[in-house]
């Protein structure tokens, strides 16, 4: 029996518990995921459960909105340093799952959940700071930029990343979804048995899945078309063709899920501006959100014209 090769940088084992290198830039290799997978190593030393690890991240990111309400600089720099850390142990949760094997149903509810309710918290903390010089003109922007914009551009950079992982990696390795099919599940599962807590986070998964499918009509024609056409064996050929596509699009999807709208967080609070990360998300984040979404369904009728 040969022994396994175990990957001998400190890079390459990063690399090894993620999904995918086309998905991910060099930000997130080195300022997330190193870091998580550092913390997934000393959780799994220390016996800890990921699930575990995904409710701290959830406390830690929700605790920086007490100090984002304060415009003194000392605490939003303690408030920076919380939402780092939240992010690092959103990141070693899964790392640390897929070290240890211990994936499960709630982890992953958990896990999408995290990061709503650290950006609610601080949508509130932002409005409540901005109270005293703009009234209920803060409020009225943040709620635009938070729950208009922001769902928005997090759903769909979140849905082209899974269709990304379809193509690249294939169906069994990736987590994208049809509402039509979750939705057949959904129906043979019933309230009053052991199925109660997978039926009620379908219900919401389902609801989610429908708002990017509603948002990329073009794409939903492409995908039942090679249902049809070809099942799951998707030819190479048409595969690599919407990679070329979609690959140089990945970049927009991590600036409107985290790396961007981060930093221009940290930015406007550090200066205390925080309106701006408002206008900003509003502005720059929602072109860039139009602008992927245009590219995209472009790719998707040309893939439909190739079937």
């Amino acid at each position: 029996m040969e022994p396994s090769i175990q990957p001998s940088s400190l890079t390459a084992r990063v690399r090894a518990t993620m999904k995918s290198d086309e998905t991910e830039g060099r930000f997130e290799l080195y300022f997330t995921r190193t870091p998580g997978y550092l913390w997934a190593l000393l959780f799994r030393a220390l016996h800890v459960h990921p699930i575990a690890v995904t409710i701290a991240s959830i406390f830690i990111g929700a605790a920086s909105a007490f100090f984002f309400v304060k415009s003194d600089l000392q605490s939003n720099l303690i408030a920076v340093g919380l939402l780092i850390v939240a992010n690092w142990f959103d990141c070693a949760d899964g790392q640390l799952a897929r070290l240890t094997g211990q994936k499960t149903l709630i982890g992953r509810v958990l896990d999408g959940f995290a990061g709503d309710v650290w950006f609610q918290c601080i949508y509130v903390a932002l409005a409540i700071r901005l109270t005293p010089t703009m009234g209920i003109w803060g409020w009225l922007l943040g709620a635009f930029a938070g729950y208009y914009c922001h769902v928005r551009q997090a759903n769909l950079a979140d849905y082209y990343r899974n269709q990304h992982l379809y193509f690249q990696l294939g169906p069994t390795r990736s987590e994208l979804d049809r509402s039509r099919d979750l939705q057949q599940h959904y129906d043979t599962l019933r309230w009053r048995s052991s199925d109660w807590f997978e039926k009620l986070y379908l219900f919401f998964y389902i609801r989610y899945t429908r708002r990017q499918e509603n948002m990329t009509p073009a794409c939903q024609q492409m995908l039942d078309r090679l249902q049809e056409t070809y099942g799951d064996d998707i030819p190479l050929e048409l595969r690599e063709a919407f990679r070329r596509g979609s690959r140089p699009l990945m970049p927009a999807c991590q600036m409107l899920t985290f790396d961007l709208r981060i930093g221009v967080l940290y930015l406007s609070a550090l200066i205390n501006l925080p309106w701006l990360y408002f206008l900003f998300e509003a502005t720059v984040l929602q072109a860039i959100f139009f602008w992927m979404r245009h590219r995209h369904e472009r790719l998707c009728a040309e893939i439909s014209g190739k079937i």
